[in-house]
């Protein structure tokens, strides 16, 4: 997954999400607030109004006024005295024939009074309403007037106007807003320390380089070769790559690690150790089960404080063979320390026979020497086309020299040089592991011979490599290519096994013949193509 780099950092992005944050809570808490304020100051201007027109209407002057017992003109002078001691800014007070009896404008005194807002209080209940009036738009509340009989004689009218109730809200949204201002100034400071601290904590890295990082850790956690195993301060198992799982099992531990403890899942780990000492351990040999590996464990401290550790690992045995199974350089290496031997024992030779004057003999000594060089060297390259190849088998064959054992290679064998270099390495694994199988075999026999065949035709090589060993009976033969396998001992097993994994690479086949008392002959065949004029 690829990850395209943002035009803003992350700080930025950051400091700017938490302030859109903080705005749009402020922004729902002020609209809630506001709504909230509203309903109440229009409620307690309600309640004023109501309260104000009960009392008026639970007046003796309003009573008496409305049933004849005082002079009605009394009512509007009450009603006025009322105004100037309250908020409200107009009474008005009716009786049952919706005649006004009192007024702010007197002028409207007498009047009929038609807004249908009055019409449950004329059945006797009390009602609150907005509405257009003479004054403007104003709040109203109604209550019944009744006398001393519980008849209704009238009804009183209080209203408050629109724009005082409008006032007293926006009086109490004053101190919202400070508040709401007070409020983004400190979340606007809390998002910048937000992302600095976020920065910080992510070490500078913005969005698009962790996610590079992250994405070329995982691959290079799969990619090597060594076991890795990641835990946390509480020795929580929180990184196990491929080859980690893979070495688990090799060793009979099942089941997903992460999450699990690292003591539990891993018998003899000292990753508790590393997590105490804060101490590495390298190239630490660990008995899994009886697979032994080598680790290397090493903490994670960040900011002086050990957070977890990191352990790697890979099977002690995979790393001693690691140079045969790449190169087959221990196979080149015998071949040359048998020359040089054979070579150094022969100028031991000559060098005798100098100090004792034999010069004669010597002279026969050394053109024999160099006769059967010649023709031995001679032999091997005629027949052995590529001259990695036929070093190779000289040195084989002074080997063979150095341990008694005749080896011969035969008369029709021919090996043409490859088209492909890259095999060379191949075969001096097969035929190596082979001479070298067969050298073991023969050392308790009495008869001491190794025969080596070269056969190329039709793009098909065949190798044969035979000798006068012990033989071997099925069920050897029935194991011989598996891994470890051996009868010679511990550490042994390898030769066969690496020949069977070159053949895989190669696609060819080996097969064995061997009869107790009788030797063995191994035949490899494989697909091969040589180079121009090489081809039979």
């Amino acid at each position: 997954m690829r990850t395209k780099k943002s035009l803003f950092s992350l700080q930025t992005k950051i400091a700017v999400l938490a302030c859109i944050v903080v705005a749009l809570a402020l922004l729902v808490a002020d609209v809630i607030i506001n709504a909230k304020i509203s309903e109440n100051a229009q409620t307690e201007a309600s309640n004023e109004a109501i309260e104000i027109a009960r009392i008026v209407a639970n007046s003796a002057v309003v009573i008496e006024g409305l049933s004849g017992k005082r002079d009605e003109k009394q009512i509007q002078v009450f009603t006025e005295k009322t105004l100037s001691i309250s908020d409200v800014r107009f009474i008005t007070v009716m009786d049952m024939n919706r005649v006004r009896k009192s007024h702010p404008n007197a002028s409207k005194i007498g009047e009929y009074y038609e807004e249908d807002d009055a019409d449950p209080v004329f059945e006797g209940q009390e009602n609150t309403s907005i509405n257009q009036g003479s004054l403007g738009t104003s709040l109203r509340a109604l209550s019944p007037v009744f006398d001393e009989d519980g008849r209704q004689i009238g009804v009183v009218l209080v209203g408050i106007m629109v724009e005082s109730v409008q006032v007293a809200i926006d009086d109490n949204r004053a101190g919202i807003y400070i508040g709401v201002g007070v409020g983004m100034l400190v979340g606007v400071l809390g998002a910048l320390l937000l992302a600095r601290n976020i920065k910080k904590i992510l070490f500078g890295l913005e969005p698009s380089a962790i996610a590079k990082i992250f994405e070329e850790r995982s691959a290079m956690l799969q990619s090597v070769r060594e076991g890795i195993l990641a835990v946390d301060q509480e020795s929580r198992m929180t990184i196990a790559n491929e080859e980690a799982i893979r070495l688990f099992q090799q060793a009979g531990i099942e089941g997903d690690p992460i999450g699990k403890k690292v003591d539990e899942y891993v018998p003899n780990t000292r990753l508790q150790n590393i997590l105490k000492t804060g101490e590495a351990e390298l190239d630490q040999e660990q008995d899994l089960n009886g697979t032994i590996i080598l680790a290397n464990r090493i903490p994670v401290i960040v900011d002086g404080e050990i957070v977890g550790a990191i352990a790697t690992f890979r099977d002690k045995t995979e790393i001693r063979q690691l140079a045969e199974k790449l190169t087959g350089v221990r196979i080149y290496a015998e071949a040359l320390r048998s020359q040089t031997h054979e070579f150094m024992n022969k100028l031991h030779v000559i060098l005798g026979m100098i100090r004792m004057g034999y010069y004669d003999r010597l002279t026969q000594y050394v053109s024999g020497i160099a006769h059967q060089y010649q023709l031995e060297v001679g032999f091997v390259v005629k027949k052995i086309k590529d001259p990695v190849l036929a070093g190779f088998l000289l040195g084989k064959l002074s080997l063979a020299r150095e341990a008694g054992v005749e080896m011969k290679l035969s008369e029709t064998s021919f090996l043409p040089e490859p088209d492909q270099p890259e095999i060379v390495h191949e075969l001096i694994t097969i035929i190596g592991n082979l001479i070298n199988n067969a050298l073991d075999a023969v050392e308790k026999s009495t008869t001491k011979e190794i025969g080596i065949d070269f056969s190329h035709g039709n793009n098909v090589l065949t190798i044969e490599v035979s000798d006068t060993g012990l033989g071997m009976d099925e069920e050897v033969k029935q194991n011989i290519f598996m891994r470890g396998y051996s009868t010679k001992g511990e550490d042994r097993g390898l030769g066969l096994y690496l020949i069977q994994r070159s053949l895989e690479r190669l696609g060819g086949e080996i097969n064995v013949i061997s009869n107790i008392n009788k030797g063995t002959l191994f035949r490899v065949t494989v697909l091969y193509w040589g180079k121009e004029g090489y081809i039979d």
